[in-house]
């Protein structure tokens, strides 16, 4: 036993341990300047957010040492009932737990502690997807593989949309990443990317008006044309035909400009009739080629085009008020300083008050006066910037970065598909976690209320990222067990 506890420690990827540490520390360091409070100075007082803190990072050393004492083959024999009882949990938190600002995804463990189920849900949904992917001669593409893997990933996300916890559901997308490693086509990965970027135009632009032409419209019809044109020639090798196909898009184009001139005319229409022939044309020519990645691209033309038609009807019949408001502030359709857009306005102005160097620990008076709502959780980088500066925040940034591409190599050289599945997994979320996060505090990204990975205070989001990031360290360390 003594041998195999030695070697385990001298196969555990060291590096990534040192990074966790200090995105950790930095973490505290950042909550002790976001809770610090002038009448009641000390960071190790009981009922201060610093000293709980460290109670979270001391219960997740344990955790730490419990998980990477567990046996190789652990996670992958219990991966399913790992996955059942988190749906159990995340089912019952929707009727046992307390109605907290609008959502009903806490447990009230005592007065002092909570637990969030859907921090651990991204760990146990990563666990089942990487199991049933590692099983015999699996192929993605198949309908029912396909079918599955997504069930795997929607059921969780269903149960927290009905908890109210729309932001957590949101960061479940994250495992769209894995799909597309492990042999999802790449046209899904594309729609789901131009779906995001057209929603964005048709919202922000849907009131311009050009020559007669909506200019939300020109501008996602012109884009769905120059992906076809693109994809055509640099990935199905099809010059000749994207060719035409653009030169049929420009004289198109121009001819119907020029009769808008001289006749009230929408150019729109001009342009959602090439999408539609353009898409007859490849479902035939690929019945002729006998190859069905050309009806993958007049589907993507035909859903891309179907959704610019919903936008709006999504945005104002399914959104909340709040999640419309939210959205219309981030895009700059709407100025709500006093109301939504409040956060997000005084987290740039405690970002931007650090100038390079930033003013020092707790030395940030955006933070010290509480200007900043939420601002050792949601908003925790708000201090960063305020505090450390471009310097700090340049630094905490790279520390991600390498972090997040130390876990892609990781994930690698895995010699099973559950170990790589797991892995892209854990890196995913990482990335989705930080980007959103970081991009929410600075006026990029929409507020959708998630945290920081081991910078936001609290005690579930510490151990669920804990949680997902050693039981990868663990699996990777048995490659040479």
């Amino acid at each position: 036993m003594e041998n195999k506890n030695t070697s385990l420690w001298k196969s555990v990827d060291w590096f990534t341990i040192l990074l966790y540490v200090i995105l950790v520390a930095a973490g505290w360091i950042s909550i002790c300047g976001a809770s610090y409070d002038f009448d009641n100075p000390g960071f190790f007082g009981l009922q201060g957010r610093p000293a709980m803190q460290l109670i979270w990072i001391g219960t997740s050393v344990l955790l730490i040492f419990l998980i990477m004492m567990l046996d190789k083959n652990f996670f992958e024999t219990f991966a399913f009932p790992i996955y059942g009882l988190i749906i159990i949990l995340l089912i019952l938190t929707i009727f046992i737990a307390p109605d907290i600002k609008g959502s009903r995804s806490w447990l009230v463990i005592t007065s002092s502690i909570r637990l969030q189920p859907a921090e651990f849900a991204k760990f146990a949904t990563a666990l089942a997807l990487a199991r049933f992917m590692n099983t015999y001669e699996f192929n993605l593409l198949t309908v029912k593989n396909f079918t599955i893997s997504i069930g795997i990933v929607l059921l969780p996300v269903l149960c927290i949309i009905l908890q109210h916890e729309t932001g957590s559901a949101l960061m479940f997308l994250a495992l769209s990443l894995v799909l597309y490693r492990e042999g999802m086509s790449g046209y899904v990965l594309l729609t789901s990317i131009c779906t995001a970027l057209f929603f964005i135009l048709e919202l922000k632009y849907e009131s311009l008006i050009w020559n007669n032409t909506p200019v939300s419209a020109l501008i996602i019809c012109s884009l769905i044309l120059v992906i076809i044109c693109i994809v055509l020639r640099f990935i199905l090798n099809e010059r000749k035909l994207s060719t035409y196909f653009f030169l049929i898009t420009v004289c198109s184009g121009i001819a119907g400009y020029a009769i808008s001139l001289f006749h009230p005319f929408n150019t729109m229409w001009i342009l959602i009739g090439l999408i539609a022939g353009f898409s007859l044309f490849l479902i035939l020519y690929s019945f002729r080629q006998i190859l069905w990645k050309y009806v993958l691209l007049a589907l993507f033309a035909g859903i891309s085009l179907g959704f610019m038609f919903s936008v709006d009807y999504a945005f104002n019949e399914i959104l909340k008020p709040h999640q419309q408001q939210r959205i219309k502030v981030s895009l700059g359709l709407e100025d709500d300083l006093a109301g939504t857009g409040y956060n997000v306005n005084q987290s740039k102005i405690a970002i931007g008050s650090g100038g390079f160097s930033g003013k020092g620990f707790l030395n940030g008076t955006q933070t010290k006066l509480k200007y900043v709502p939420e601002q050792d959780t949601d908003f925790i980088f708000c201090t960063v910037g305020e505090e450390f500066g471009f310097i700090g925040s340049f630094f905490v940034i790279l520390v991600y970065g390498i972090f997040i591409l130390r876990l892609i190599s990781l994930a690698e050289r895995q010699s099973s598909a559950f170990g790589r599945v797991y892995g892209y997994s854990v890196a995913s979320l990482f990335f989705f976690h930080a980007f959103v996060n970081i991009g929410m505090v600075c006026g990029i990204t929409p507020v959708i209320g998630i945290p920081l990975p081991f910078f936001s205070y609290g005690g579930s989001a510490l151990w669920g990222f804990t949680i997902l990031l050693f039981t990868f360290l663990r699996i990777d360390s048995a490659r040479k067990e």
